[in-house]
């Protein structure tokens, strides 16, 4: 079994009061009740490295796990895209060759006119690297 990589979270001292707003904030929206017509969504993206085997992996048997080499081609980038509603259990993950403000406004324009056409008001949440804010589709990146 692998290790998985694990963010640790910590309320800077010098930032406390600032912290618990913004959580209190947070922790209110999720607390509503579900409200189709005002969804509360989550959007966050990652860049990844696309791997390519330089050798066949061995299959598992009841003797051992599956082997893979720990060599390895580089084979490109690529980025995912996640939105996340927490409140309904809804996630929905895109790959695109790269980021820009138009691949992240390309997936907004999607969703708006399909999932969410028919909602009054949607409520978009980018969690950023430096924000204080639960990372909703971290945790959902990792399920």
């Amino acid at each position: 079994m692998t290790k998985r990589k694990i963010d640790y979270w910590v309320i800077p001292p010098e930032a406390d009061g600032e912290f618990v707003a913004h959580m209190e904030e947070v922790l209110e929206t999720y607390a509503q009740p579900y409200d189709v017509g005002h969804p509360v969504v989550c959007m966050d993206e990652q860049p990844i490295q696309l791997l390519k085997e330089t050798r066949v992996p061995i299959a598992a048997t009841k003797n051992h796990p599956r082997r893979v080499d720990y060599e390895y081609e580089r084979a490109g980038v690529a980025s995912i895209f996640m939105f996340c509603e927490p409140l309904s259990g809804w996630r929905q993950v895109t790959v695109r060759e790269q980021r820009t403000k138009i691949d992240w406004a390309k997936e907004v324009e999607g969703l708006l006119r399909t999932r969410y056409a028919a909602a009054a008001k949607v409520i978009l949440e980018q969690i950023t690297r430096a924000s204080s804010a639960p990372p909703i589709c971290r945790i959902c990146f990792a399920a």
